[in-house]
């Protein structure tokens, strides 16, 4: 059964090569157009974000955090209250910022890997720039339908976060651990390994984006409302110049914002790699959420969308 699957990807791949020999001038074009992308759109957008965030976990933000959030992580989604670093950072920073930090938690010893899997099912979640600014203002020409496409994602989020509390191995709850347990990394070597850990982190989410984008391109061409779904199953950058601006682009744009695309599971892998926690976990909850999105959107978009895109015909 291993040497079939091993075979069945041999083929796979080897079909790909194929492809990319036969038309090697549209694979450089649609590289080049996603290096293009990377640098006017992906770079500008989550670099400082990574920056950030790595700073602030370094000095120790999230046991900072932990007693004000305990209220809601702990009855909630029983998790310590220094989890909630991860959600609040994910929603506001965008892919894979999420999954970074609450490896970040596990690896500083604030999580259990159970605590940290679970987190990980939730935590993830879209820039509130690329729903707002990008959808909402780019493609339906309304930030109000953006804000409201970034409110939905928030609650499937959360939605995601109480129906799958209960996975994983039961662990008794335990106190946030108290902020004077383990001092702070000192300001000068927390920004240094802030800027080269975001600077590696950019590396690797660009080298999937542009490679998804390219895997992406010919399933640009299956038309209708067909086509974003394909693309935006892949890759969620790729997705948006396929939008239309009706209900149906509506609900397509939460549902594959709440799903990430294959793209953002591959950075968040990448994330992963060498802290023991599963990948599993993530990808459920990314399905789960981005059912929940398309749910919750399909009411919502009667209210959700200006007058003009009802007078498309």
């Amino acid at each position: 059964m291993k040497q079939q699957w091993r075979s069945d990807v041999f083929l796979v791949l080897c079909g790909i090569l194929i492809w990319f020999l036969a038309d090697a001038e549209s694979v450089r074009a649609a590289a080049g157009e996603a290096l293009h992308l990377c640098a006017r759109s992906v770079i500008p957008a989550m670099f400082p974000f990574l920056v950030v965030t790595r700073l602030l976990l370094s000095l120790g933000f999230g046991q900072w955090l932990s007693p004000c959030l305990s209220g809601l992580m702990t009855p909630l989604f029983r998790l310590p209250g220094s989890a909630g670093s991860a959600l609040v950072l994910g929603l506001v920073g965008g892919y894979p910022i999420g999954a970074s930090t609450a490896t970040q938690l596990y690896r500083q010893g604030s999580l259990t890997r159970e605590e940290a899997e679970r987190l990980l099912t939730f935590c993830n979640n879209s820039n509130p720039v690329f729903l707002i600014s990008v959808l909402g203002a780019g493609i339906f020409g309304s930030v109000r339908t953006g804000v409201w496409l970034w409110l939905i994602h928030i609650l499937s989020a959360l939605l995601t976060g109480l129906l799958l509390r209960d996975t994983g191995t039961k662990h008794p709850r335990r106190p946030p651990p108290p902020l004077s347990a383990e001092p702070p990394a000192s300001f000068s070597s927390a920004f240094v390994g802030a800027v080269r850990g975001a600077a590696e982190g950019m590396l690797s989410i660009c080298a999937f984006v542009v490679l998804f984008y390219v895997l992406a391109a010919p399933l640009k061409q299956a038309g209708g409302g067909l086509s974003p779904l394909l693309v935006g199953f892949l890759e969620l950058f790729s997705m948006t110049p396929l939008l239309t601006p009706d209900r149906l682009g509506f609900v397509t744009a939460a549902a594959i914002s709440g799903w990430g695309g294959l793209s953002v599971l591959c950075q968040t892998a990448a994330v992963l790699e060498g802290s023991g926690l599963r990948l599993r976990p993530c990808v459920l909850g990314k399905l789960v959420q981005g059912l929940l999105s398309a749910a919750l959107a399909l009411p919502l978009s009667c209210y959700a969308l200006p007058l003009s895109c009802y007078a498309l015909p």
